[in-house]
């Protein structure tokens, strides 16, 4: 590649517009990359904030909560930085179990004091986001395994007919007719062609001609007696 390329990733990102909560949680899915936020952290961070100020502003509908989100002594506050830490921790729930609200803090490059303002940011800005960010992925983890359970069982179904036509076909090539059929077929899935081939194959042609033989024997022998 050229170096007067142009980087996909950065016009990616550039492009991304928030419109639905899917566009929220296509970045956040990004975020699980190290290596990408890493590289693209400037560009990552711009696009997140716009995207809590779409969040709060138009999904949420509130417009009490300033953005940039500010410290005391006007010290600007990471949200994506802050979103990075909690997630690096093991979530919300864990920081505060475990009283790592202050190890965040330093990680932001606050003092100990800021404890209670990280606490506060983390819940005006980003809690409700996570916590749909958590249920909407879930409902579509549970809508793929339906998809694809649905799918596999019209497999299934397939193969099954496939089977049946194949098992026809060949009793066709071995010379069976129409007029031939399986006694006590139990019907048309997988029990029944099992059945199907555990039973006798009844010829009816062969029946009513012996049965038309047996009556032709008994006329004959019926002459004979009269």
């Amino acid at each position: 590649m050229s170096a007067e390329e142009p980087d996909w990733n950065v016009m990616i990102l550039q492009a991304m517009s928030f419109n639905e909560f899917q566009d929220c949680m296509a970045l956040l899915d990004m975020l699980n990359d190290d290596d990408y936020v890493g590289k693209y952290k400037f560009f990552i961070e711009r696009k997140f904030e716009e995207m809590i100020n779409w969040f709060l502003k138009v999904k949420l509908e509130m417009n009490t909560r300033p953005l940039p989100a500010y410290a005391e002594n006007n010290r600007k506050v990471s949200l994506l930085d802050l979103y990075l830490a909690i997630k690096r921790e093991g979530g919300h729930r864990r920081v505060t179990d475990y009283h790592m609200w202050a190890v965040i803090s330093k990680d932001m490059g606050l003092d100990y004091k800021d404890v209670e303002l990280m606490r506060l940011m983390y819940a005006m800005y980003l809690d409700v986001l996570v916590y749909y960010y958590k249920i909407k992925s879930t409902q579509q983890v549970a809508a793929e395994k339906e998809i694809n359970e649905d799918v596999g069982d019209k497999r299934r179904t397939r193969s099954m007919e496939m089977d049946e036509g194949s098992s026809m076909q060949s009793n066709a090539e071995r010379g069976g007719t129409a007029d031939e059929h399986y006694a006590f077929f139990a019907g048309n899935d997988w029990h029944g062609l099992k059945r199907l081939k555990q039973r006798k194959k009844f010829d009816f042609k062969r029946a009513e001609k012996a049965v038309n033989e047996a009556n032709d024997s008994v006329l004959k022998h019926s002459r004979k007696g009269n």
